[in-house]
């Protein structure tokens, strides 16, 4: 069946509440944060209009590349992480009872309700001297005394996967419940083990999947604020971290506007790459 093009105005009724929220919830609000990029800051009176390119200048330099690029790379680490992790276990979820599959999501859904600020604190308690995690391996003899394991860079990589982890599995579930299992079981009457039919055969059949939740992990990590700060060190925080300290305690806020800007944008063109991907793909 093909779907009838709009003929009448009446037809687009539908998408005039969504275009609403998309003007009044995105396109003013960035639209005022690129103009005031362009501003000029005034020690005396926080900002003020002009149209100068100093502060995207200033974001280019080397010590905010690196803060950028620190960024991305963590950002990109999680995505992965997250997906080798929860392709497979959701997988073997998918293959169990309607009951357990039930008690996972439900236990999922109530690590989804807990806030960023528990998240944080609950890890740096983990990985505390005084209450951690090296006090039960004091106790099993696998070490002389307790040690403080935070702040480091593998802690905050450790605590972010952990908050997007949920989101993961509960994104790539739908697509795996739907597909065909007589497909692995052609696989597997034709000789290739479970681990083998997982890889050459439900692997590619939800590559779009696997790309758009590895793109939706990735803009999420991206934006994360609090738990780098938590966690880690100054130079282990992301962009996001570094725009709220301009905006609110260094009072420079069109420095920080370029630097949301550019956050945005990246973000914007890893979704509309994963759409031109998905467009070509249909057209072959």
């Amino acid at each position: 069946m093909k779907r009838e093009p709009p003929k009448t105005l009446a037809d687009y009724t539908p998408l005039f509440f969504p275009a609403v929220m998309l003007i009044v919830f995105f396109v003013i609000p960035f639209s005022t944060m690129i103009a005031v990029s362009f501003f000029r800051r005034d020690p005396a009176g926080f900002y003020k209009p002009d149209f100068v390119f100093d502060n995207y200048a200033r974001f280019l330099s080397l010590f905010f590349a690196n803060i950028l690029g620190f960024s991305l790379m963590l950002a990109v680490l999680v995505a992965i992480v997250c997906v080798v992790v929860a392709f497979p276990f959701t997988y073997l979820l998918t293959k169990q009872s309607r009951k357990v599959q039930t008690i996972w999501l439900v236990c999922l859904l109530s690590v989804l309700s807990l806030s960023e600020v528990i998240i944080g604190f609950a890890w740096s308690t983990l990985f505390s001297r005084t209450a951690g995690i090296t006090n039960l391996a004091v106790w099993l003899g696998l070490m002389d005394k307790p040690v403080a394991l935070l702040p480091s860079f593998g802690v905050v990589l450790t605590g972010m996967v952990y908050q997007a982890l949920p989101y993961t599995i509960l994104v790539l579930y739908p697509a795996l419940v739907r597909l065909d299992p007589t497909l692995t079981e052609a696989a597997r009457t034709l000789g290739s083990s479970p681990v083998r039919a997982f890889l050459n055969v439900v692997l590619p059949a939800l590559r779009n999947t696997v790309v758009a939740t590895l793109i939706m992990v990735f803009v999420f990590a991206l934006g994360s604020y609090l738990l780098p700060q938590l966690l880690g060190r100054p130079q282990h925080w992301t962009l996001s971290v570094h725009i709220t300290d301009q905006a609110i305690y260094q009072s420079n806020m069109p420095f920080a506007a370029a630097m949301a800007v550019f956050l945005v944008l990246i973000s914007l063109a890893l979704v509309g790459l994963t759409l031109l991907a998905g467009r070509r793909e249909n057209a072959l």
